[in-house]
């Protein structure tokens, strides 16, 4: 995962579960080629929330940094 890596440090996702500042995101990598998780699975504090709808993120979306 990019993520795990520190290559991606942030994640784009749509916003039904308003998410805040401080959150503690469970990420588990999941495999389109599969249907099914990896077992791989990390943890990430965010950091920084930009809601849509701003700078072509859509409304009901936001970019948290993590």
């Amino acid at each position: 995962m990019a993520i795990t890596l520190g290559v991606k440090r942030f994640e784009i996702r749509k916003n039904d579960r308003d998410f805040k500042i401080g959150d503690v995101l469970n990420l588990h990598e999941w495999d389109p080629n599969t249907g099914k998780y990896t077992g791989k699975k990390c943890s990430h504090y965010v950091t920084y929330i930009l809601y849509g709808p701003v700078f072509g993120i859509e409304d009901g979306y936001c970019i948290m940094g993590i």
